[in-house]
C-alpha cells in the first residue's frame, strides 16, 4: 500500500477560502483513490509541517519557498478552469 500523503490546505486565516478548497481536495483524492490526509490551516502555520507535508494547496501567496510542491487553488474559488488545480494536485502527489 502507498504511504499516506499529507496535504496542507491553507489560506490567510485557515477558515474561509480554505474550507471551500479543502472540500474540493477531499473530493478529488477520494475520486482518484489517493491515500492522503488533509490538514486545513493558516498560511502562517505551514512551516510547522515542513518536514511532514507532501503538498501545500493554498489560496494565498506564500512569502517563502517550501520543501514540498505548492499548488495555487484560486481557480477553485473563481471556478475558471478548476481542472488546472486538479491536475496540479494529482501530479504533485505522484
Amino acid at each position: 500500500m502507498d504511504k499516506q500523503k499529507l496535504i496542507l490546505v491553507a489560506c490567510g486565516t485557515g477558515i474561509a477560502t480554505s474550507t471551500v478548497v479543502c472540500k474540493k481536495v477531499e473530493d478529488l483524492i477520494k475520486t482518484n483513490g489517493i491515500n492522503a490526509r488533509i490538514i486545513q490551516c493558516k498560511i502562517s502555520e505551514v512551516s510547522g509541517y515542513e518536514d511532514q507535508a507532501d503538498l501545500l494547496v493554498t489560496t494565498t501567496i506564500s512569502s517563502r519557498n517550501y520543501k514540498f510542491p505548492v499548488v495555487n487553488a484560486m481557480n477553485y474559488l473563481t471556478n475558471i478552469n478548476p481542472g488546472k488545480v486538479d491536475q496540479g494536485i494529482i501530479e504533485a502527489l505522484k
